[in-house]
């Protein structure tokens, strides 16, 4: 299906269009080679196709079909505002189709030295530059031919990296009833020049080569298609004798599958592949009948990807610990491939119940890692944990979530959905986090809104302490620096941090501090923002701080002697260090600690236990579930 916006002025593409080709020119507008390849291929299409000149896109335009797939032909009119929504825009998915060499300012290294006089190096040009980005980031290069494919990636390096294919001129089905028609036409002794004014041409060498040669010649001008096959079926050669690197020119195909003697030099640059240096005509019928099938499923397959993710936690003493983990796992069934659930060597059952419920669902991978929980350093474990689950995924992205947190049925498939869009310049996007507070109805103003969630299954990727931040003990042990919780996103070879994709900015991070402090307007609009935010993004519920009795005794009991193992520090059990009350914890009683539960979950919303609880300054909150 083809829908045309010429001459039209306000322009929207049709829901039942999936498809947006962009080209200068098409086969209604000017005959040409890469007009009539590109009129196959949108004929031969399984989905609805929308056609714009590519002067007519806009940036507007861009964002309004940024759901589609797009398909770049020649572009020499494309506006450089749009070039760059095409580099910047974190979801679109497009694929070009590469005619010339359009990094060179005239779509020809070899018409440049002639011009110019100096080789081309429009490659380290800002255009050239420019290009180079704007290729990187396709889905898909499709060349026509080898020898263009292996001169434009030695100008632009980055463009190796990009899923490329050869595609070569492609002809539609009304060209094949034509040449089989033709085939038996009878020969003269006629030998045929294209006649053209550009100079890649090269019109005056072909005329040349048969004055030279003593050869009745006639030199073809303003010939539609059909006129064009007919005097190659009734003449005996056709010479082509280009300037510069002609990529894949039809006519030298048109000529030799009609019978046609060729002369040709080499700047005809398919001249050498298999498919066309071979006398049987069969192989090429064959490979050129292939191309628009060829074209269309490797489309499909890019379209219709249904990207695999493996979601992953650890666990240990779940069960004693009082933390929601089966409802972490059975949420990560809702739109994960496989969970990897990893056992730290749980004591409490934990296990035992792990694994029956990893007979229950094959997608579920249940390992145990026993460790000595009772060394001094036992806190750098976490990250070693995680780090030993992720690398237990096998598929093409990494979802991870810790054993107290849950992802809402209804942003199931926002994950899919993301994984689709997935930025090409990260490995790495953080995602809302709904930080609950003593209870449901208070989400957490106090800390950052966001965690590390989705990655790509790269190798190089784990979880641990930067290595800015490691530091090691009098025996040699590994801790951490402040400012890691030991479970970052680093590299294996390096330690570095993994860069990463945000939703959260500067000025919403200064909206949410000043909400902090007091100020209402701040409060609101960051709670608008917020809303929004998790209204478009897959957002984690976070409940470790809903029971807030349990998590004041698991702090007692567990997190500052975390803390102590991580950072490589020892606070006595005084008043002083003691965050929540102003007693050592071993004169604190079970009263105290409901009673103090209580106050925070009604009269805060929120705490961060780096200093001492103050009843008296409540911190604000967002009433979000």
């Amino acid at each position: 299906m083809l829908t045309s916006p010429f001459n039209t002025t306000k322009r929207s593409v049709p829901d039942n269009c999936q498809i947006v080709f962009v080209s200068d020119f098409f086969a209604n507008q000017l005959i040409g080679g890469a007009e009539l390849t590109s009129q196959a291929l949108i004929d031969s299409s399984p989905y609805g196709v929308y056609c714009i000149n590519s002067e007519h896109v806009t940036p507007e335009f861009v964002d309004s079909a940024n759901d589609k797939f797009w398909i770049i032909g020649n572009w020499s009119a494309l506006n450089w505002h749009a070039i760059q929504k095409f580099v910047t825009s974190k979801n679109l998915n497009y694929s070009i189709i590469e005619y010339d060499y359009k990094y060179c300012m005239y779509r020809s290294p070899e018409k440049h030295k002639a011009t110019s006089g100096v080789n081309c190096n429009c490659e380290t040009s800002q255009v050239g530059k420019l290009v180079e980005v704007f290729y990187s980031n396709a889905a898909f290069i499709w060349w026509m031919s080898e020898k263009q494919r292996y001169k434009f990636v030695k100008a632009l390096p980055a463009l190796e990296k990009v899923p490329q294919l050869v595609l070569s001129s492609v002809f539609d089905e009304y060209f094949w009833e034509t040449i089989s028609s033709l085939k038996n036409t009878p020969k003269n002794k006629k030998w045929l020049v294209l006649g053209s004014s550009s100079w890649v041409k090269g019109t005056d060498s072909a005329v040349t080569y048969c004055v030279n040669n003593g050869l009745e010649y006639e030199v073809l001008t303003n010939l539609q298609p059909q006129q064009m096959l007919q005097k190659f079926a009734e003449s005996e050669g056709f010479i082509y004798l280009p300037k510069g690197g002609d990529t894949c020119p039809r006519v030298v195909i048109e000529a030799k599958l009609l019978g046609c003697k060729l002369h040709i030099n080499e700047n005809v640059e398919h001249a050498q592949e298999d498919w066309f240096n071979t006398d049987d005509l069969k192989i090429t019928e064959s490979y050129l009948r292939a191309a628009k099938e060829h074209f269309w499923n490797t489309i499909k397959s890019i379209i219709e990807w249904k990207p695999t993710i493996s979601g992953y936690t650890t666990v240990r003493n779940c069960i004693e610990m009082q933390y929601p983990w089966e409802n972490t796992i059975q949420s990560m069934l809702g739109f994960c491939d496989e969970v990897v659930v990893l056992d730290g060597g749980s004591t409490d059952g934990t296990w035992e119940k792990l694994q029956e419920i990893a007979k229950t669902d094959s997608r579920i991978v249940a390992k145990q890692f026993v460790r000595d929980w009772t060394t001094k350093r036992f806190a750098v474990f976490d990250g070693a944990q995680k780090a030993e689950a992720r690398n237990l995924c096998t598929k093409e992205f990494c979802w991870q979530m810790d054993s107290d947190e849950i992802l809402p049925e209804s942003d199931w498939q926002k994950v899919k959905n993301f994984c689709k869009i997935f930025p090409r310049d990260v490995d790495i996007v953080c995602f809302p986090v709904v930080e609950y507070w003593g209870s449901v109805n208070r989400t957490r103003v106090d800390v950052n809104p966001w965690k590390w969630r989705l990655s790509r299954n790269k190798p190089n990727i784990t979880h641990g302490i930067p290595a800015y931040l490691r530091a090691y003990d009098e025996n040699g042990e590994l801790y951490a620096k402040i400012g890691t919780d030991g479970c970052d996103y680093v590299t294996k070879d390096r330690g570095e941090i993994v860069p990463y994709s945000s939703f959260y900015n500067q000025s919403v991070h200064n909206a949410r501090i000043a909400a902090v402090a007091g100020n209402k307007e701040a409060l609101t609009a960051y709670e608008k923002w917020f809303r929004a935010a998790i209204t478009e993004l897959p957002s984690v519920r976070h409940f470790s701080w809903v029971d807030m009795e349990r998590k004041i005794r698991n702090y007692r009991d567990f997190w500052q002697k975390f803390w102590e193992s991580l950072y490589n520090v020892k606070h006595e059990d005084t008043a002083q260090n003691n965050m929540f009350f102003d007693k050592p914890w071993a004169e604190v009683t079970e009263d105290e600690i409901k009673n103090l539960a209580y106050r925070l979950s009604n009269e805060t919303g929120g705490h961060v236990f780096h200093t001492k609880v103050n009843l008296n300054k409540p911190t604000p909150y967002l009433s979000i579930r």
